[in-house]
């Protein structure tokens, strides 16, 4: 009875070891380091009592959204009752910022006062936490896992360039595979940039092969 338990002891312990080898995550070709996406609502109530924001009450916001640093990849919503006729309103002090007013609104604490409308700027960000990691740098690895590093430029860059956060969560619904107006963008941009080393007012040409060999001299 007793050398029977000990194999099966032993088959259980023998069948547990490629489970557990087989479920970490180092030992596959995705990197265990990946962009961290966080969301901050930020809430202001301004005093809508006709449904319109007042110039004070316009200036407040203005004044608000500069002080949150309101920039591209920020997302503004408008609640309230009174939410349909102040986005309006709303819409023409975020627009001094290159921002339109977006449908919905996510749900934050309490409700706006009667009278009032709430206006939230939704910030998403993506971010690397714990990287770099050099703290196995060498050691004796028999499971063939990644490095701990493994994943930290490519994804730190890839959260750093991302334009929307939020796209790194859901994507984007309802738009084709390629935007060829996007690429080509880029591509007419890097095309039409002012070469460096041209001369003020000579336009775009190739500098001179042979003033530059002359000055090396």
């Amino acid at each position: 009875m007793r050398s029977t338990f000990s194999l099966l002891l032993l088959a259980s312990v023998a069948a547990a070891v490629p489970a557990q080898a087989k479920d970490d995550p180092r030992r596959g070709v995705e990197a265990v380091n990946v962009p961290v996406v966080t969301r901050s609502d930020y809430v202001f109530d301004a005093s809508a009592p006709d449904g319109r924001l007042s110039s004070f009450e316009q200036a407040r916001l203005d004044a608000w959204l500069a002080g949150l640093g309101l920039d591209f990849g920020d997302r503004v919503y408008v609640s309230g009752d009174a939410a349909s006729s102040a986005r309006y309103d709303v819409a023409q002090v975020i627009g001094r910022y290159g921002m339109l007013v977006s449908s919905g609104a996510p749900v934050t604490a309490g409700t706006p006062a009667p009278g009032s409308v709430r206006v939230v700027v939704s910030r998403t960000r993506a971010a690397m936490h714990g990287c770099p990691n050099w703290s196995g740098v060498a050691y004796v690895n028999y499971g063939n896992q990644t490095m701990p590093n493994y994943g930290c430029a490519v994804n730190g860059n890839l959260a750093a360039m991302v334009a929307d956060p939020n796209d790194l969560v859901s994507g984007r619904a309802g738009l084709p595979g390629s935007d060829g107006f996007a690429g080509a963008k880029a591509i007419a941009l890097y095309r039409s940039w002012e070469l460096t080393g041209v001369v003020e007012g000579q336009g775009r040409r190739p500098l001179d092969k042979s003033s530059t060999k002359s000055e090396e001299k």
